[in-house]
């Protein structure tokens, strides 16, 4: 009888232990240097030094005044209430927008009204959760304080607008 058993040898690209070594090695260090290669590549493009490229603008930047004098009319005609709230506050209090209590709701406003006019301002003008502080803006404290009475007013406040302050009388000698 002949043997008829038909074994089937593996054949392939390695036929070595030192092949295999070999292969095993190539297939670590190829994609490192593939990866260093990469960043050396990117990292070495010709980047100007941070402020070289305008240097009188850079410069400029740098020794720049740390605050601003601003000169305002100081007898222009102080706004009325509803010309600031138009200007500055309608954005937040026409929509209720983060959390500010909507022009004209009575039952938002009333909590706040409670607490009186003085606090009410004072939150204006200093700032009070979402809403920043308004002092030292585009208007001053009194057309701020104007523009509380004329929202505040509008949902039941019976408060008086404030009035400027009374022009300092000259001394006669």
């Amino acid at each position: 009888m002949s043997d008829t058993s038909h074994q089937e040898e593996h054949t392939g690209p390695i036929k070595t232990p030192k092949q295999l070594l070999f292969t095993v090695f190539l297939s670590f260090v190829v994609p490192v240097i593939i990866i260093i290669g990469l960043v050396y590549y990117v990292t070495s493009a010709n980047k100007p030094a941070a402020g070289s490229v305008n240097m009188e603008q850079t410069i400029a930047q740098r020794i720049q005044k740390v605050g601003t004098v601003e000169i305002r009319d100081a007898n222009r005609e102080l706004k009325s209430g509803e010309d600031v709230y138009k200007a500055q506050c309608t954005a937040c209090h026409t929509s209720g927008a983060a959390g500010a209590p909507k022009f004209g709701d009575a039952v938002a406003w009333a909590p706040r009204i409670a607490t009186g006019l003085e606090a009410l301002v004072n939150s204006s003008l200093k700032g009070k959760g979402a809403m920043g502080a308004q002092g030292g803006g585009d208007f001053e404290d009194l057309e701020i304080a104007r523009a509380v009475v004329y929202m505040a007013n509008a949902s039941g406040a019976k408060f008086e607008a404030p009035k400027p302050p009374a022009p300092a009388a000259s001394a006669s000698n």
